[in-house]
């Protein structure tokens, strides 16, 4: 079969969606199908080998300039490969450009008016350069935000679309009106031009269906899969502390507060003795103030030395980090759709602890390798943690589990095995 799979980059970030897309291309190229993985916006990076094209469409340059003045919606195609080439791009990623709220929003409805949008420059050099190519059999957009891209894909290439869902409600919910009931109804308005729906997760397939109004026949989950033969062969430990984990983008969002302030008011209690906490991943420069806020409370308790923030790691590290962990957690205070950290974790043979809301619940009775707590009850958290602080075997046997239930059910073999299953089923009608 061949697939024409788009992703979006994220800069110099190590994106989750941008892991997982990787993940499925190459393990759709390995089970021997014919496989262009299309980066949007800049390069993808990603800590496994990089499946995608070396050509970038979308160019996150002429984006941004086509958004910002008249003048560069008409410039010739040869003076944008300047700003399009890959080089280009990887310096302006280096860098983070200011954007205020009212021009991201502006920005966002543009793209989804496809070929009514400032744009619409982006959308033509796409469809000319997939005229020229072999036409694939079936094509996936990475997310809704780049839906208008549907209805010129499926009328120049006569073939069936495809669009993953993977996350999009965070973004959307953080648009300033009118700018999101806007980027809504666009999204809407092109939903017909999809044939399926591929949510990450069965939680979010039942979200989306009922937040876009997406037909259920139309949604068929595809569960995340990641390569786990590396978290496998971890390191030994180094350190005989206790240590509670959490490797996701240092925000707001993603919880670390939460649990800095579980892991605080437990030490102010006199428990967790021998204990540290260890965080890693992307900060965004936004967020910096939210760390040192964090860092500020151990400090104020006396506990400085017990927090860590490791910054982010690449696979060798993000192997050697999960490795020294005893157990893990993203408490969330997003209804998280994916989870992509927690099926890493596992693998290594890490317990993991998770409020029970989102795509966590189903990721944690499959594997068998967690607990949960009712989100927002700090009491419970604070119990579920001291109960592995002081039941060891327990949180040996819950590694055991996890590890041995990632493998059974969230390999990328599994994950391309099943997305096959989709993209012949809307290829047969």
């Amino acid at each position: 079969m061949k697939i024409l799979l788009f992703t979006s980059g994220a800069a110099q970030m190590y994106c989750g969606s941008c892991l997982r897309d990787n993940a499925l291309a190459s393990a759709l190229k390995a089970a021997g199908h014919d496989i262009i993985l299309l980066p949007l916006y800049t390069p993808t990076r990603t800590d496994e080998a990089n499946a995608s094209f070396e050509r970038v469409f979308f160019g996150g340059i002429s984006v941004y300039l086509e958004q910002a003045s008249p003048l560069f919606r008409h410039t010739p195609r040869f003076l944008d490969r300047l700003w399009d080439s890959k080089l280009a791009l990887a310096l302006a990623s280096k860098s983070s450009i200011p954007t205020s709220p009212k021009l991201l929003g502006e920005l966002a409805v543009s793209v989804l008016r496809g070929e009514s949008g400032f744009q619409k420059k982006e959308i033509a050099k796409l469809v000319d350069w997939l005229r020229h190519e072999p036409p694939p059999d079936v094509i996936n957009l990475p997310y809704a935000l780049l839906i208008s891209l549907a209805k010129p894909l499926k009328e120049a290439l006569r073939r069936p679309v495809c669009l993953t869902l993977q996350g999009e409600d965070l973004f959307l919910e953080g648009l300033h009106e009118p700018y999101r009931s806007q980027a809504l109804d666009l999204i809407v308005e092109n939903l017909p031009y999809v044939d399926a729906f591929l949510p990450v997760s069965h939680y979010y397939a039942d979200f989306m269906a009922g937040y876009l109004g997406i037909p259920r026949a139309k949604m068929h989950v595809v569960p995340l899969g990641i390569n786990p033969e590396a978290f496998a062969h971890a390191a030994s430990r180094t350190d005989d502390r206790w240590t509670v984990g959490f490797l996701a983008r240092i925000a707001p969002e993603k919880g670390l507060h939460n649990l800095a302030g579980v892991y605080l008011s437990l030490r102010e209690k006199g428990a967790l003795q021998g204990s540290t906490l260890a965080a890693a991943g992307y900060l965004p420069p936004e967020h910096r103030s939210y760390l040192d806020g964090i860092e500020a409370q151990f400090s104020r308790a006396g506990l400085a030395g017990e927090f860590a923030y490791a910054g982010e790691l690449s696979r060798q590290d993000k192997v050697r980090f999960l490795s020294e962990l005893d157990v893990f957690s993203v408490p969330t205070d997003y209804v998280e759709p994916k989870g992509m950290f927690l099926l890493e974790a596992m693998a290594a043979g890490v317990p993991v602890v998770q409020p029970a809301h989102g795509a966590f619940p189903e990721l944690i009775e499959k594997t068998g390798g967690g607990l949960t707590f009712h989100p927002g009850d700090e009491e419970a958290f604070r119990q579920v943690l001291l109960r592995l602080y002081k039941d060891r075997n327990l949180g040996s046997r819950l590694g055991n589990q996890g590890a041995s239930g990632v493998r059974e059910h969230f390999t990328a073999d599994r994950m391309a095995t099943r997305a096959i299953q989709v993209y012949s089923g809307v290829i047969g009608r």
